[in-house]
């Protein structure tokens, strides 16, 4: 695959030889992605930490017994 001088390519292929027809379809399903992506409206997925999530702090309240210190700093 080729790519105009100073412009870094979409993908590159880092082992193998794949021919013509590979790199085609690989471009033709990523393409296709991209489209069903940007149609979907949809973000790329962000992993949230279970510590910052808000819905911990509506949990039932803690109670004391054992292994409640633990319960303490888990998120629920």
């Amino acid at each position: 695959m080729t790519s105009e001088p100073g412009e870094s390519p979409l993908f590159s292929v880092v082992s193998g030889h794949p021919g013509p027809e590979d790199l085609a379809a690989l471009t033709v399903v990523l393409a296709a992605r991209l489209a069903a992506r940007q149609r979907a409206g949809a973000a790329p997925a962000a992993t949230r930490s279970a510590w910052l999530d808000r819905a911990a702090l509506t949990r039932a309240p803690l109670r004391p017994g054992p292994g409640a210190w633990r319960r303490s700093g888990l998120p629920a």
